[in-house]
């Protein structure tokens, strides 16, 4: 089992191979617009600034950017990730040479307008459920490549991570306990794998229905994914694990939308997943308007 501090390098490492690639793809060979038209010698300010109202992300990502760029960088920001802005809020200013600010612009933009985006849709869903005592999950249906910057904006607006990948839990799901034979003998297996292993993580079960639901509260997993259930089979599931699951902890999932929210959080689950909080992303309008210094 990987230690805190290798998951946390591996972060790290992840998100500059990510900031590297996206940089590549705009510039393999250079800008050739900007060095047909732009002195290298000028110098100008991008201001980023947001046009819609919400959540902003993705600021400490836009100066890891900067750094790269093997120049001066003056970067000064007003907001801090996780902050609520409005329309026309400056959320950050860059100096620097002309030439560099086009070049990084739209990378710049297309992680701050995803990581907000992300983040202002996880802050929609904690509202509608702030009543209840559930709490709003992502997954791993996250971009490619993206994953720990789609996480991070769900934390920055109030959610919660799920599994990171596949190494931080273990999240037993329908192949798993069809391959295995049956929802006990896949929990027992993953009992047995966490006890050898000496691993410090949790053991999940999804369950598809109320008679899997007491099948694998016998074996009393820490969580249990109540996949696609209905409200009332999520009421009388929850009923049912209260009762009988001592700390046995509940998860509802399946198609959650702004809609279904609240009324699935006031079941009783413990946790909601949500894929849309990354998978179907509404980016934020976010812009830089680069000024000269000498205009």
């Amino acid at each position: 089992m990987k230690n805190t501090n290798d998951i946390h390098l591996f972060k790290e490492d992840c998100e500059q191979k990510a900031i590297e690639l996206a940089l590549e793809e705009d510039i393999f060979t250079g800008d050739i617009t900007t060095d047909a038209i732009i002195e290298k010698s000028h110098q100008s300010k991008g201001i980023i600034k947001v046009k819609t109202d919400g959540v902003i992300a993705g600021i400490k990502v836009a100066e890891m950017i900067f750094e790269r760029a093997g120049e001066p960088v003056k970067f000064v920001q007003y907001k801090i990730d996780g902050d609520i802005v409005y329309a026309g809020d400056v959320v950050a200013e860059v100096t620097a040479s002309t030439s560099l600010l086009l070049r990084y612009e739209r990378t710049v933009l297309n992680f701050m307008q995803r990581m907000s985006g992300i983040a202002t849709t996880t802050r929609l869903f904690v509202e509608r459920v702030h009543h209840t005592s559930a709490n709003i999950l992502d997954t791993r249906k996250t971009a490619p490549g993206l994953r720990f910057f789609d996480k991070e904006a769900v934390m920055l607006g109030g959610g919660g991570n799920h599994r990171v990948g596949l190494y931080d839990r273990i999240l037993i799901k329908d192949n798993h306990v069809d391959a295995a034979g049956g929802i006990g003998e896949a929990i027992q297996r993953a009992y047995n794998y966490r006890e050898t292993h000496d691993l410090q993580v949790q053991i999940e079960v999804e369950v598809r229905s109320l008679e899997e639901l007491q099948e694998a509260l016998a074996f009393k997993p820490d969580i249990i994914l109540l996949d696609n259930f209905s409200l009332g089979e999520l009421r009388e599931a929850v009923h049912i694990v209260k009762s009988q699951g001592e700390n046995v902890m509940t998860e509802a999932s399946g198609n959650v939308t702004l809609e279904t929210a609240r009324s699935i959080a006031e079941t009783g689950v413990d946790y909601i997943s949500v894929g849309a909080l990354t998978h179907s992303v509404i980016a934020m309008d976010i812009s830089m308007k680069i000024k000269a210094l000498d205009s």
